[in-house]
């Protein structure tokens, strides 16, 4: 079998050492800090304060009536806490309220370079507004004294595991709970120098935006594969004609069949788990939907025993095996995935194997049914949970053309999976680096020591 067969050159999702050139993803002259010497945590020239203290001001919010549709016909931003989150500081509204929503409602316009506060829905979550826009009841507007405080330092600080702690133990509601402003002008808060602020802020931006340049490149790959499947899929490599099919225009040198007719496809099972020696001390890999992600498989959370194997329905499949997730919570079922190793699964799973490899791939499958994910989701039945089974992917229509073009398409998908997953794990690793730093220097378990660039 081929490589390309087995999936061997579609990457392993969260997987370490593997081999892909490194580089700093969009962190340029990253600023240096240093660990104190001595007590690892020097804060005697920090003051601690409230947010209260720090701020000459708050602002409530409301939602206009959506009966009212001259309310939302103006230009005034209007924002929820669904609108934070992703980024710090916000530039644009979620949608836009008149001025007579804002005279005759209970929502507010909070003034540019203030600090938006979730109090209710999403409690907890900060952001900083660069433009005046109005706010819903779920929110806050912190005003802060922009002379003494950096605000990029103070809504950093407000993200900090103990300030959040805080504020998740102090929700109270019946049914939607939120804190108070009391609570909101109470959070304690340690306060460096300013030029200090400054630094620190400037530090936590950097990563920030190293973050937000591997999301962009990501979301562009998504884009650009999506539009590659399709093209392919429809028009093949050879600019050929297209004939109509039940799954729409294909090249017309394609074959057309079921599912059922290339391939073979079974189910597994699961141990009972009433019997220990199924699952104590288990070496073979077990595979539950949750685990079919559009990856290659190389490890499970679970593993069950030989005796486990030989007294349930669960079966060993081969390396190489294209699984999918026939049913599970959310948007599991339908998805797809390549076994790595040798495994088991349970009975959510189907195994699909091509009965003749040298004519269609395993791996050429898997981009296949991934582009066709929407349409395996409307397959299936039940009354709250839509399931699949192993008959209905028998029945799903299949094209699929010569075993040369499939190779060169699958070369097409895998290039842009490998980018995907390459800023994936940067983007991962900026995280991690900036969930330590914030620790850190919120802490002053490391000191700013010196910048390659001016502070913000």
């Amino acid at each position: 079998m081929s490589n390309f067969q087995r999936g061997a050159d579609i990457p392993v999702r969260h997987s370490e050492g593997n081999g892909y050139p490194e580089y700093n993803g969009g962190l340029e002259n990253p600023p240096s800090v240093e660990r104190d010497s001595e007590s690892g945590r020097d804060m005697r020239d920090w003051k601690k304060t409230t947010v209260g203290k720090v701020s000459t001001g708050f602002l409530s919010g409301g939602t206009p009536s959506t009966s009212r549709a001259d309310y939302w016909k103006g230009e005034i931003p209007w924002i929820t806490s669904k609108w934070l989150g992703d980024k710090l500081e916000l530039t644009t509204g979620e949608k836009f309220v008149s001025e007579e929503a804002i005279k005759n409602t209970a929502t507010k316009i909070v003034p540019k370079d203030s600090i938006i506060f979730a109090t209710r829905v999403g409690v907890g979550k900060v952001g900083i507004n660069r433009i005046d826009l109005a706010i819903n009841q779920d929110l806050a507007g912190v005003l802060i004294d922009n002379e003494n405080y950096d605000i990029k330092f103070l809504a950093y600080q407000l993200g900090i595991d103990s300030i959040q702690q805080y504020v998740a133990m102090n929700k109270r509601g019946a049914t939607i709970k939120g804190i108070t402003r009391d609570c909101l002008e109470q959070i304690q808060l340690n306060i460096p120098p300013l030029p200090e602020q400054k630094k620190i802020a400037h530090i936590l931006s950097t990563v920030q935006r190293a973050i937000e340049a591997q999301e962009r490149i990501i979301q562009t790959t998504t884009e650009l594969k999506k539009a590659l499947m399709h093209k392919l899929f429809t028009e093949g490599l050879r600019n050929e004609p297209q004939k109509e099919t039940e799954i729409g225009l294909v090249p017309e040198s394609w074959e057309v069949c079921k599912v059922g007719d290339v391939a073979k496809i079974q189910s597994g099972g699961t141990p009972s788990r009433d019997v220990p020696e199924n699952w104590r001390d288990g070496t073979i890999p077990w595979v539950k939907t949750g685990e079919i992600n559009y990856c290659v498989i190389k490890d499970t959370e679970e593993k069950i025993t030989p005796t486990g194997l030989a007294n349930s329905a669960a079966q060993l499949f081969p390396t190489g095996t294209l699984l999918m997730a026939m049913y599970g919570q959310g948007i599991t079922r339908g998805k797809v995935g390549l076994l790595g190793i040798e495994a088991a699964t349970n009975q959510a799973c189907a195994s699909i194997i091509p009965i003749d490899q040298d004519q269609i791939s395993s791996v050429f499958l898997y981009y296949f049914f991934e582009f066709q994910y929407e349409n395996l989701r409307q397959l299936g039945h039940g009354a709250n949970q839509r399931n699949m089974s192993a008959g209905l992917i028998r029945g799903f229509p299949l094209s699929f053309p010569k075993f040369e073009e499939q190779a060169a398409m699958i070369a097409a998908f895998e290039s842009l999976d490998k980018k995907r997953y390459f800023h994936e794990r940067k983007r991962t690793q900026f995280q991690g680096l900036f969930r330590t730093l914030l620790h850190e220097l919120m802490n002053a378990k490391t000191r700013v020591h010196q910048l390659n660039s001016p502070a913000a």
